[in-house]
């Protein structure tokens, strides 16, 4: 018992530190609109996503993020699906 408990404890382990460890893609902000909640990011690959490079439109887990860029801006970022939409879920 003691060595499926500490096979089940590694496993877990292991998945959760997969799970938490955030995926920054590089990007350049070119648009930000405060009114709609959302910012355009012109992105190298998501691969979390399973997306090519682009240019597209994301909506923000956290609308404090908008004030914190700006068209032109350098950034590195989490985009994940929340709620079945792509949304940027931080932003460095």
């Amino acid at each position: 018992m003691k060595k499926t408990l500490t096979a089940f404890t590694v496993l877990m382990l292991a998945y959760a530190g997969s799970a938490f460890a955030a995926e920054y893609t590089k990007g350049e902000v070119t648009k930000v609109d405060i009114k709609q909640k959302k910012i355009t990011i012109k992105h190298e690959p998501l691969t979390n996503l399973d997306m090519p490079a682009m240019t597209m439109v994301f909506v923000v887990a956290d609308d404090a993020m908008l004030e914190k860029v700006k068209p032109g801006q350098a950034i590195e970022f989490v985009a994940d699906r929340v709620n079945g939409r792509i949304t940027v879920v931080e932003i460095k």
